[in-house]
């Protein structure tokens, strides 16, 4: 660009035109709203977007274009104009210890000063309170890492990436204020880069007639500094070409935009492509290299957090709408990844899984977690690993790993030098990265024993404790934890018994609130329906009809993010039924010869748990009888592919199995009535349908065994 035929000043009268005038969708005069706010101390970031200039009517394309490659400059000009237009407070407000120093220096400016010496004189840059950043348009995609080139240093420019380490925030010195001992003056000394040499010796005017070296003291409280954070931001995977590995450029964070990123989060910052020269001994060994690094002007996330999910009028309209639809749940489960055929049992489980339960803190202290964790097993080619990749798209954060790619200290926390100070610092692994989101582990089964068990502490306590290198402390990892194995053979082997088959340890499957085995069976009409299905995505790139309009992401992120903010709980009227349930299970458990599961306390809080969630979902605050049968009808249809094979076995039919169901639930209640709905209820458990019950009140009927209501189809026994 050529500088020599640009007038800063006629810049600067445009700039101030530009934020006096220019008024927003609403007719407000945009920015001077806001710096009235700067005045009242209300805000200290001046955000200057690139679209308003755009859209300014008496817009110069050339000062468009100089503010774009020249970003850096334009930040003083516009902080200049900024400087002259800046309104009187209108409110009051208390002063800090700048405003008192402010009022200070300008009573005694006057007179202590030297006119004619520079030094002295005060840089606008200790005057203001706040700070200018210039955003770039939104339009058109944000450049890759690699993209960004030597052509676009001094330009604004803005880089999708995913962030993966920041340092702390430091004070950065913007104006070195000193005093000197002999004359008593004010020195001023900006600092522009990174690092700068303090002055030994008073430069004034008067130490310099009086031929002394008056000996100058560096102010800190008078001093201007800034919050600073350095960041790392790495490419996306999927913007990484073929053979190549991920790129990574360091930014800068200043002020307000500071404490923004956390490592894990994907974002999209617009900044300042700029050069650095290397300092001190890595200076010696660079020679004339500089390295480059982003200023950056602004933060976008791609992915909120639950928490910090603002509704706006219309999702609070259409999460209404859906919450009102007594289908919900279902249209939610089949919205996850509606390509995947089938499992929907298993999409309503991961559903429950994104909801979670809340977290319960006791008086003494002691914690109960609320996340659940689930882990697939299957047979290979059942599409375990999609499902996981589908989850931690749709979860605001995850963190998606591989069993054999993941060692103990890469899932909890590793001891490493920090390259910049040389001190020992922990780095967070895949779990506490996912800290308030999901970790998604694939290929579970294939983990080391000695790296399976680091995994043990952060399932139930929720922290990861680490005494290494001198340093001994607990990282949060409130963390829900999706896993997939094959089972210990690659696959499911009918002729042992499922302790062998599933090849855990007990103490880590007691820990998972739902173990879901998916068995591959050959089944003409399923295969049928399945291979039409896996046909029609691939030749039209979406799934077939539903029924109904699958929900996006962001609006199923919505959804959940506000179920998320209840917190129900359990009515007294539902404790012993829960825990008739509860010792149910273990009966019958301690009657079979070959267990499917082993149940412990913690399955009685994972049925705790899902029934929450299940209440989350309808936006109750209190958990209902419904909400119970559905989280124990997911334990059994867990191992469903289980049980229909052990009936075979057993050489009973569906129609004498219901039967015996039926008579066993009515004889254990010591009733002769027994309603549809509780019938329906229990045999969905064990995996029979609708039309199977049917079929089966019918035949017995016919023999004269009950008799059924013909309007409701409630079943009273006939007492022979």
């Amino acid at each position: 660009m050529n500088t020599k035929d640009v007038d800063f000043n006629a810049d600067i009268a445009l700039t101030k035109e530009f934020l006096s005038n220019f008024a927003d969708a609403n007719g407000e005069a945009k920015y001077m709203n806001i710096l009235q706010d700067v005045a009242n101390h209300k805000t200290r970031a001046v955000q200057i977007d690139l679209e308003d200039l755009i859209n300014y009517k008496d817009l110069d394309e050339e000062f468009l274009r100089r503010v774009t490659e020249n970003t850096r400059r334009y930040i003083g000009i516009f902080a200049n104009a900024i400087d002259e237009l800046m309104p009187e407070s209108t409110e009051a407000f208390t002063d800090d210890d700048h405003d008192i120093l402010m009022t200070q220096r300008s009573d005694e400016g006057a007179e202590g000063t030297d006119a004619y010496d520079p030094l002295q004189k005060m840089p606008p840059e200790i005057k203001r309170y706040y700070e200018v950043y210039i955003k770039a348009s939104s339009k058109g995609r944000p450049f890759t890492i690699r993209e960004v080139k030597a052509s676009n240093i001094g330009q604004l420019v803005r880089i999708s990436g995913i962030v993966t380490r920041c340092s702390d925030v430091k004070p950065l010195m913007k104006v070195a204020v000193y005093t000197c001992e002999d004359c008593g003056f004010e020195i001023y000394q900006e600092v522009t880069a990174r690092v700068f040499m303090p002055l030994f010796e008073c430069p004034s005017k008067r130490c310099d007639t009086n031929r002394r070296k008056g000996n100058v003291i560096l102010q800190l409280r008078a001093s201007k500094f800034l919050r600073f954070q350095e960041a790392k931001i790495q490419e996306l995977s999927e913007h990484v070409p073929k053979g190549h590995i991920p790129r990574t450029m360091t930014v800068h964070l200043r002020g307000e935009l500071t404490r923004k990123v956390a490592p894990g989060d994907v974002v999209e910052l617009s900044g300042i492509f700029l050069p650095i020269p290397y300092t001190g001994f890595r200076a010696m060994r660079a020679g004339l290299v500089a390295d480059t690094y982003l200023e950056v002007m602004s933060v976008t996330h791609f992915k909120k957090k639950y928490e910090e999910y603002e509704l706006r009028g219309d999702e609070e309209e259409l999460i209404a709408r859906l919450a009102e639809d007594g289908d919900i749940y279902n249209k939610l489960a089949r919205s996850l990844a509606p390509e995947i055929f089938g499992h929907d049992d298993i999409k309503k489980a991961l559903l429950l899984l994104l909801v979670g339960a809340p977290h319960r803190k006791l008086k003494d202290g002691m914690k109960i977690r609320g996340d659940l964790h689930i882990c697939l097993m299957g047979d290979p080619g059942v599409a375990k690993s999609q499902l996981l990749k589908h989850i931690i798209n749709v979860a605001p954060r995850g963190v998606y790993t591989t069993g054999r790619g993941s060692s103990g200290v890469g899932l909890t926390a590793a001891v490493q030098k920090d390259p910049v100070t040389n001190e020992m610092v922990l780095e967070g692994g895949a779990l506490v990265l996912a800290d308030m989101g999901i970790c998604a582990i694939d290929e579970f089964d294939k983990m080391d024993e000695s790296d399976r068990t680091a995994i043990h502490e952060v399932m139930e306590q929720q922290t990861v404790s680490i005494a290494k290198a001198g340093i001994t402390t607990s990282l949060n990892a409130r963390t829900a934890v999706l896993a997939a194995a094959n089972p210990a053979w690659g696959r499911y082997d009918l002729r042992r018994t499922p302790a062998e088959n599933i090849n855990l340890p007990h103490a880590l499957l007691s820990r998972f609130d739902l173990l879901w085995l998916i068995l591959d069976r050959a089944d003409m009409d399923n295969d049928l329906e399945m291979a039409r299905h896996v046909v029609y995505v691939h030749q039209k790139k979406e799934s077939p009809a539903l029924g109904f309009t699958p929900l996006e992401p962001s609006v199923l992120r919505a959804y959940i993010s506000a179920a998320r903010r209840l917190s129900p709980s359990v009515p007294r009227e539902l404790e012993e039924y829960i825990a008739s349930a509860y010792a149910g299970i273990r009966q019958e458990e301690a009657r079979s010869n070959a267990p499917h599961s082993y149940t412990t306390v913690r399955t009685l809080l994972s049925i705790l748990r899902i029934s929450a969630a299940l209440a989350r979902l309808r936006f109750s605050e209190i958990v209902a009888q419904s909400d119970v049968d559905e989280a124990l009808r997911l334990m059994q249809m867990s191992k469903f592919s289980l049980y229909s094979d052990d009936r075979q076995r057993s050489g009973l039919d569906a129609i004498s199995d219901i039967y015996s169901i039926l008579r066993d639930e009515a004889a254990r209640g010591n009733r002769m009535d027994v309603s549809y709905a509780h019938a329906l209820n229990w045999i969905s458990r064990k995996g029979y349908s609708e039309a199977q019950l049917k079929e089966c009140l019918e035949e017995y009927a016919a023999l004269n065994v009950w008799q059924i209501h013909p309007h409701t189809f409630d079943i009273r026994f006939i007492d022979a």
